[in-house]
């Protein structure tokens, strides 16, 4: 069982900072991408950032220049550092992951549970 574990969201104001973390447990034989994706109200989830087991990024176009990804394979851990923030990057981020584990063959995608990032004054 492969599970994924975010933690950072919070409340901040306009311009503030926040870095959001993701931990991948469980047996896991390998992690190829990691990356972070959000939902605001009403709206589909989408791409924010993604990072390859070599450390190639990928942004969405709303974020690039604020926002940084990386990753410590080492510790299976996913970091977002988010700079800033303007109140339509509210939203829940959710963590994803492309996880070889051991008890199954080939490449699986495992989603974290959510965490709330509010921008407001």
């Amino acid at each position: 069982q492969v599970q994924l574990v975010e933690s950072g969201g919070g409340l901040v104001q306009p311009g503030g900072s926040l870095t959001l973390a993701c931990t991948a447990s469980g047996t896991i034989i390998s992690i190829n991408a990691m990356g972070w994706y959000r939902q605001a109200p009403g709206e589909l989830r989408e791409l924010v950032a993604t990072i390859t087991r070599a450390g190639t990024t990928n942004y969405a176009d709303s974020v690039k220049g604020r926002f940084s990804i990386s990753r410590d394979n080492t510790k299976n851990t996913v970091h977002l550092q988010m700079n800033n923030l303007a109140p339509e990057d509210t939203a829940v981020y959710y963590c994803n992951a492309l996880v070889i584990p051991l008890a199954a063959s080939g490449e699986y995608f495992y989603w974290g549970q959510g965490t709330q990032v509010t921008v407001s004054s």
